[in-house]
């Protein structure tokens, strides 16, 4: 299908108008990784006031850059598949013309790495290993969303744990601590689960496209049900190393946390195509809730570490 064919007939625009482009950019979706940010900030157990302009300029990168520069990639590669599945998209709509949005992910990427330049050298290598993975989850040849393993872990890695090592190492200008790490990637393995449930609204236009997500190899039962697994786990394993780590308090803090997604996850499994955005707004949100509490849990001693007041 060529660009041409999914445009709207009519006289099309010249250029995008500035609503548009951040409709493109996806605001709503900057939450995850400046949250992410923050629970590194926080897990670096540096005084947060000495650094604020850092901090907000980190929390720019994070969202308004990086993740928006996921978006527009996405949207780019799959205008094809929107115009199945969301025909009023930006671009498969034609309100965002011609190669428009191939640009807009250039300049994006570019501006990213400028700001990650001005952070320091671990920030700058994150948002390039970051970066990287935008376009290669979208991008040919690599295009790793075509499989819903691959492209999970990397939307995972991108929105959790990349931005809570950028956040730590924002604030300690240093590779962080391997309890820090350890975090990240544990919530990063659970975040796959979350990014199966996202596929659920797209099944027929994956199918129709070639995208094997998770729910078009396994069914969206089998799909629902590995989803849940992949979340819970990494919970536990959390859960496990503060206890060993001597913080009981935040284990139990998370624990409280992961018996409630349990819950939910039960009454997902019984309707998960239905239910899948009640859980993303319910369950994911226990999720991000037991990241911040890791991040306080390890900042005393990330603070003795670093010489930092906490």
């Amino acid at each position: 299908m060529s660009d041409r064919a999914i445009e709207p007939t009519g006289r099309p625009r010249a250029y995008p108008a500035p609503a548009t482009v951040l409709e493109l950019l996806k605001p709503i979706t900057w939450f995850a990784p400046m949250w992410a940010l923050m629970c590194g900030v926080v897990s670096s157990g540096v005084p947060l006031l000495e650094r604020w302009w850092e901090i907000l300029l980190g929390i720019v990168l994070a969202g308004p850059l990086v993740c928006a520069t996921s978006q527009a990639v996405n949207d780019w590669f799959d205008r094809h598949v929107d115009a199945i599945n969301e025909p009023n998209r930006p671009i498969p709509s034609g309100r965002i013309p011609g190669r428009w949005g191939l640009y807009i992910a250039i300049v994006w990427s570019i501006l990213s790495l400028i700001v990650a330049w001005i952070l320091g050298v671990w920030v700058f290598w994150a948002a390039l290993i970051g970066l990287l993975l935008a376009w290669a989850y979208s991008m040919p040849p690599t295009r790793l969303k075509m499989n819903g393993w691959w492209g999970n872990a990397a939307c995972g890695f991108a929105y959790e744990g990349i931005p809570w090592f950028t956040g730590a190492a924002l604030m300690m200008a240093m590779a962080p601590d391997w309890k820090i790490v350890a975090l990240a990637a544990l919530y990063s393995i659970g975040a796959h689960g979350i990014m199966t449930l996202n596929d659920f609204k797209a099944v027929e236009g994956d199918r129709q496209m070639g995208v094997r997500s998770l729910p078009v190899q396994l069914g969206i039962d089998r799909a629902a049900k590995l989803a849940c697994l992949v979340m819970a786990l990494p919970q536990a394993v959390v859960v496990w190393l503060l206890f060993d780590w001597a913080l009981p308090v935040y284990a139990a803090a998370v624990t409280a946390l992961l018996l409630v997604q349990l819950v939910l996850m039960v009454r997902l499994i019984g309707r998960p195509r239905e239910m899948a955005p009640w859980y993303n707004a319910t369950g994911t949100t226990l999720f991000v809730a037991g990241m911040l509490i890791c991040a306080f849990a390890i900042r005393p001693e990330m603070a003795a570490l670093t010489g930092g007041a906490g």
